[in-house]
């Protein structure tokens, strides 16, 4: 700014030196004057516009800042259920009483109390109900028996 108001006294010292004719000088000052007051307000007035669009743009940074951090959040949050190292909870329905209950998983953990009728629960983490004959003991909440699925899938074929 310093810049510009060395350059108009300059200017205005130019003028005065070179034009000797006090009118001339007059209306050339006011002339340049007006000028520059043309100037200044068109400055001032893409200054405001580019300071509204500066605030705009805060503005919108802001809210997508906190948009971003709430996001975080819930990815922080999927990753700590994916990626648990507490261990992940397994419900068990106990098939004596019925009772739905929930322990951390254990491989290790072969069976587990029913904390409703105290009966011993065997855990299988293989899934795999083939490997023992006796597996079902046929008194299971969903099925009627092993014997019935049997019968029913040899109808199938």
């Amino acid at each position: 700014m310093s810049n510009l108001k060395n350059e108009y006294k300059s200017f205005l010292d130019d003028i005065e030196k070179n034009i000797k004719n006090p009118e001339d000088l007059r209306y050339i000052k006011e002339r340049f004057a007006k000028f520059m007051d043309a100037v200044i307000e068109k400055i001032d007035a893409i200054l405001d516009s580019k300071n509204e669009q500066l605030e705009h743009l805060l503005k919108m940074q802001n809210s997508l800042e906190t948009r971003m951090d709430k996001m975080q959040s819930i990815l922080d949050n999927i990753e700590k259920d994916i990626y648990s190292d507490e261990g992940f909870d397994f419900e068990i329905i106990c098939p004596y009483c019925n009772a739905q209950f929930v322990v951390d998983i254990d491989e290790n953990k072969t069976e587990v109390e029913c904390p409703e009728c105290k009966n011993m629960i065997e855990l299988d983490w293989t899934g795999d109900t083939d490997d023992d004959e006796n597996s079902c003991l046929g008194h299971c909440s969903r099925c009627s028996g092993c014997d019935d699925e049997q019968e029913d899938n040899e109808d199938d074929m």
